[in-house]
């Protein structure tokens, strides 16, 4: 078993048709604030749980080991969690 799980991105209290795929809603959650949303809740799959985060992105220096095609100042995006929610 891979453990994936699937969580939807809700707007408005409405599912949204973009969804992220991985193991912890956390994984998610960074996927989805770095296509720059701010106020993510993530509705998980199979159950009934909505997960509330707050994802926001900054600009960084890359990494010493990064690649020699990545740019100088990269995108890192962030998110803390605010508590879940039952539908």
């Amino acid at each position: 078993m891979s453990g994936k799980k699937y969580f939807v991105l809700m707007e408005g209290g409405k599912d949204t048709t973009q969804v992220f795929v991985s193991k912890q809603p956390r994984g998610a959650a960074l996927k989805a604030a770095t296509r720059g949303v701010t106020s993510i809740e993530l509705r998980e799959r199979g159950t009934n749980k909505v997960h509330v985060f707050k994802g926001w992105t900054e600009m960084v220096d890359k990494p010493a080991n990064g690649p020699a095609w990545l740019p100088a100042k990269i995108k890192k995006a962030n998110v803390s969690k605010s508590g879940t929610k039952r539908l």
